[in-house]
């Protein structure tokens, strides 16, 4: 199956669960992950009309989406990978979203650099609704006074929460946690559900899904 058959294939599963949620059309971003693909795998993606794509690393992506940006300007790209603070100006600079906001420093760091370079990049906080130690991702109990200290101190407009589930785990509790979490904080973006468990969080909420090997084939 070609790329294109597989994005149309995604696309279709992703309109089904939306109307078997009794959701509107188009309520779902569907977020193409194209982590470890270098930009001839990624293109014809673009050529078939998808604009929004997820990426794990920085340095990975700056090797090969300022050319594709430049080719496609109306791209979104989004950093669903965990950010360190010394990476933090190179990622305002790229990306337009930033999933993975789950601890103060680097929040500091963020909000300084949008500061100095005057750009306004949109910011989920991810949150560790499995509590595993080997995860990023703020705890569930934390999450709430998180996303105040970033819009109370440090004026950040916190878009959205981020999830992952742990793999070997019946995601649906996860997806409701996170949900339940994002209402208490007064967000109504949820970016949860990859390649596996999508349509499942589109029936609890999901405002965008993170689909990759679906998509673009086996890493």
């Amino acid at each position: 199956m070609e790329l294109k058959e597989r994005l149309d294939e995604v696309r279709a599963r992703v309109a089904a669960a939306e109307a078997n949620a009794g959701r509107p059309s188009g309520a779902v971003q569907l977020v193409a992950v194209s982590k470890t693909f270098d930009a001839d795998h990624i293109r014809p993606a673009i050529d078939a009309g998808q604009r929004v794509f997820g990426e794990n690393r920085v340095q990975e992506s700056q090797g090969k989406w300022p050319a594709l940006k430049a080719e496609t300007p109306d791209i979104e790209l989004h950093l669903i990978g965990p950010l360190q603070s010394n990476k933090a100006a190179d990622a305002i600079a790229l990306f337009d979203v930033i999933e993975t906001i789950d601890r103060e420093k680097i929040a500091r760091a963020l909000a300084e650099e949008m500061k100095r370079q005057q750009k306004t990049v949109r910011l989920y906080v991810q949150v560790n609704t499995g509590l595993e130690p080997q995860k990023a991702g703020i705890a569930p109990d934390d999450t709430v006074a998180f996303v105040k200290l970033c819009h109370d101190e440090l004026d950040l407009a916190i878009e959205g929460l981020m999830c992952i589930p742990p793999a070997e785990e019946n995601p649906g509790p996860h997806f409701a946690l996170l949900s339940k979490l994002a209402v208490r904080c007064g967000l109504e973006r949820l970016s949860m559900g990859m390649s596996g468990d999508y349509e499942t969080a589109i029936a609890f909420g999901a405002t965008s899904v993170r689909v990759g090997s679906a998509i673009f084939g086996a890493r």
